[in-house]
């Protein structure tokens, strides 16, 4: 299961990648691709290209570091079943562990009630606008989608794992062939627009945070840290940073493609209209296209970001 190199008289060993490491980068990556994503391009790409490849160089290394810091952090335990709060209470004392619980929980709580709410308007629009069906009773609609989110993290890890796989595919699908469907639209308007210092900031400023929220799987690693030393011992740590290397690599390669190819196919006037419109990058490519295609994908993506998210927050709480 592992490799080992020598260079001179040092020898170490590398955990070899299996179909579990695989299955495990993809739902990490389904769990931080964010529904952000559909309106960053529209507020990272009105100050044009340049700041978009600054925040590029700046984002694999800040997602990469900070969910590994994390994972470092649960492993650090002495009690191999111990999660984030207890990792808190082991090392800091009973007190910081309850109130880092009780910051816990208020960090997740508005995130649970916003995506209970999202992914309620979402399967409705897609019902009524894609499958031209009746708008089903709200109460009832949100009530079974969150019974079978719930239902799939009680039937245990691999069921989890699977299910993330069924959307992460599609997800993964939607952000490359959109990046490449809009190749032909590309122009070089974007490239010729130059923002001056104090503009090229705030883009910065602006964006950075939003980026950082879409790239985000924090709520995935106390369980995904507690997985790995279950199944590597002693090198979990070194499995675990070999995994969300390989997620971060895949989050910059498809994300910001996409996010490239959308500005690269619009005029900074058309994100100026998206931005007045506020709708996302998908919608307003449908409306300028006329394409019902692109519209469906535009409920797709984030229907399939907000269940992997909120399926991550339950997960979460669940012990390995």
């Amino acid at each position: 299961m592992q490799t080992t190199s020598t260079t001179g008289t040092r020898a170490t060993t590398r955990p070899r990648w299996t179909k579990q490491d695989t299955t495990w980068a993809l739902s990490l990556f389904g769990t931080a691709v964010g529904a952000g994503i559909l309106f960053l391009p529209i507020n990272a790409g009105m100050s044009g290209f340049w700041p978009l490849v600054v925040m590029t160089l700046l984002v694999g290394p800040m997602t990469f570091f900070a969910h590994r810091g994390l994972s470092r952090f649960v492993l650090s335990s002495k009690n191999a079943g111990s999660d984030i709060t207890e990792v808190v209470e082991e090392h800091f004392g009973v007190g910081a562990g309850k109130i880092i619980t009780l910051l816990y929980f208020f960090a997740i709580y508005p995130i649970v009630l916003i995506y209970g709410v999202g992914i309620t308007n979402t399967v409705d629009s897609f019902l009524v606008n894609q499958l031209g069906m009746a708008s089903p009773p709200r109460a009832i609609l949100s009530l079974a989608l969150i019974l079978g989110m719930m239902a799939i993290m009680l039937l245990g890890e691999k069921m989890m794992l699977r299910v993330t796989q069924f959307l992460v595919y599609p997800l993964v699908a939607i952000l490359v062939f959109m990046s490449l469907y809009l190749i032909p639209e590309w122009n070089t308007a974007a490239l010729s627009q130059v923002p001056s210092a104090g503009d090229f900031a705030i883009t910065l400023w602006i964006s950075i945070p939003v980026l950082v929220f879409a790239f985000n799987h924090s709520p995935a690693i106390s369980s995904f840290s507690l997985a790995q030393r279950r199944d590597h011992g002693d090198d979990a740590e070194q499995k675990s940073g070999q995994i969300l290397m390989r997620a971060a690599a895949m989050l910059v390669g498809f994300v910001m493609l996409f996010v490239f190819s959308c500005v690269l196919s619009l005029t900074p006037a058309d994100l100026e209209a998206a931005k007045a419109e506020n709708i996302a990058i998908l919608s307003y490519l449908a409306n300028k296209h006329e394409s019902p295609f692109i519209s469906f994908l535009g409920h797709w993506l984030p229907l399939s970001r907000l269940c992997l998210h909120s399926s991550a927050i339950i997960w979460a709480h669940v012990k390995v």
